[in-house]
Parts: C-alpha cells; sequence; structure tokens
C-alpha cells in the first residue's frame, strides 16, 4: 500500500506553483510607496541604553542580560565586552524634570533646554537629586546622537542619553571629539563630530551607594566611507534642524540608590 497525499494538499500545491514569482525590481520601482506622508513627527529616535540588573527588558527580551547594549526600537542587543562601532553625529545637552517614581507617568513633567537656568532654582538632597520647590527634580541629560555601524555595514541612527554617573564620560567624550585634528590644505583644522569611529562597550561599575554597569568610550581610526560620511552629516543636520527628537523615558531603577 503506497502513501498518497490528500487531494487538498495536492490541489494546493499545483495552484502555489503557478504563483507569479516576485523580482526584486518590482519592489525596487516601487520604492518608499507607503512611505510617502510620513514624517520626522511620526518616527522614533531608537535610543541605545545599557541594561541594568533591574532592566524590564532582562524579563521580557530573550537573552537580555546586565551589561548587555540595547535597541529600544528594534529590540537589537549587543554583547557589552564586544561593544558597538559608532559615528557620534550630534550632541545636545537638555534638563528633564521629574517626579518621584510612582506618582506620576513614566513621561516627563517638562523638558529644558541647555540654556536654561533651571538648575539655579533647585537644590541638592540626600540622594544627590536635585530638587524643585514643587518637589519634582530636574536630571541633567547629555543625548549623543549616533550611527551605529553594524558587522554588516547598515548603519543605524540613534541617541544616547548619559546622565547621573555617566555625565563625566559625555563631557570626556565631548573634549575628546573638540580636540581631534586633521591636517587640510591649509594647516590643522577641527573636522565634523563623525569623522572618526568609536567604540563603545559596558564595564561594571559601583560605589558605596551600589553596582551598575556603564560606557567605556575608545576611538578607533578616522571615517573614509564617504556613504557613511553622508549620512552622518543628514543626521546632524536632522537633529539641529529639531527634526531627530529624543523621547525620555523614566529608566528603572539600576540597583539600590544606585544615583543612575
Amino acid at each position: 500500500m503506497t502513501n498518497q497525499e490528500p487531494k487538498q494538499q495536492t490541489v494546493a500545491k499545483k495552484a502555489e506553483s503557478k504563483l507569479p514569482v516576485l523580482d526584486i525590481s518590482m519592489m525596487e520601482n516601487d520604492a518608499s510607496k507607503g512611505l510617502e506622508n510620513l514624517t520626522q513627527d511620526d518616527l522614533a529616535t531608537p535610543r541605545i541604553k545599557v541594561l541594568m540588573a533591574l532592566s524590564p527588558e532582562i524579563e521580557t527580551i530573550e537573552g537580555a542580560k546586565a551589561g548587555m547594549i540595547y535597541n529600544t526600537v528594534t529590540n537589537e542587543l549587543y554583547d557589552g565586552l564586544k561593544g558597538i562601532r559608532v559615528l557620534h553625529c550630534a550632541y545636545e545637552r537638555q534638563y528633564v524634570e521629574w517626579t518621584d517614581r510612582g506618582q506620576g507617568t513614566s513621561a516627563p513633567v517638562n523638558i529644558y533646554g541647555a540654556s536654561s537656568d533651571i538648575l539655579t532654582k533647585t537644590t541638592r538632597d540626600d540622594n544627590n537629586k536635585d530638587r524643585l520647590e514643587n518637589g519634582n527634580y530636574i536630571e541633567t541629560c547629555g543625548n549623543h546622537f549616533i550611527l551605529v555601524v553594524g558587522e554588516n555595514g547598515v548603519t543605524t541612527p540613534a541617541v544616547i542619553t548619559m546622565k547621573g554617573t555617566q555625565l563625566k564620560k559625555s563631557k570626556k567624550w565631548n573634549t575628546v571629539r573638540q580636540t581631534q585634528k586633521l591636517e587640510g590644505k591649509n594647516g590643522l583644522f577641527t573636522p565634523p563630530s563623525y569623522a572618526f569611529f568609536y567604540r563603545l562597550k559596558t564595564v561594571k561599575e559601583g560605589n558605596d551607594k551600589g553596582n551598575w554597569h556603564g560606557w567605556e568610550i575608545t576611538i578607533e581610526e578616522q571615517l573614509t566611507n564617504a556613504n557613511y560620511y553622508s549620512e552622518a552629516k543628514l543626521f546632524d543636520e536632522s537633529v539641529s534642524k529639531g527634526e531627530s527628537k529624543v523621547k525620555y523615558e523614566e529608566d528603572a531603577p539600576s540597583s539600590a540608590s544606585t544615583p543612575f
């Protein structure tokens, strides 16, 4: 007795075999169709962050561990010890007003620009938080807009927000970028922020209040790829025009009393 496929399955296979094959050129001819009405207000700039022991992603993202690097939009995980390769495109400092955890929404109460004098209206409390008279606190945030360059050469625009214990590293990175020099036909000049590749890894840190993972930033080599240069320049211009913005979310506590 021979095994025979069910009649319905055989018919389905025959029908499927008659379907026309989709050629990639058809998609190329319709490039960006369906995306015509999207503006920057309809898009989210991915946040790149370091996962902490109490980060919710540890429970919800398969394979996520403390010390890994995480993309909040694509859900990509990167090995913190290996790190990510990036081009630094733009920088923006902001002051973010929050209510204490559990006393409001997960969104900021207000966001102040770099020229604001809001910090002069605060006092430092026992937990090193800058408190306003209304009880809310102000968080100083250094936002680094980057292009993550994957191993496959594909770039992803993103933003890294450094605050708390990481502000010193933010300032150091800014200083390194500002002091870079290249030799041109008219002598030395300060190149664009995206003239060099950087490697961002994570390292274990701690003090008498707790332990956490922080950033380790090293410069790698000068950029020579013209396509990457153009992409980074466009991202820089987008930030300057206010088209690429940071979407702040309340981070989970990293560990007991850790000021991060």
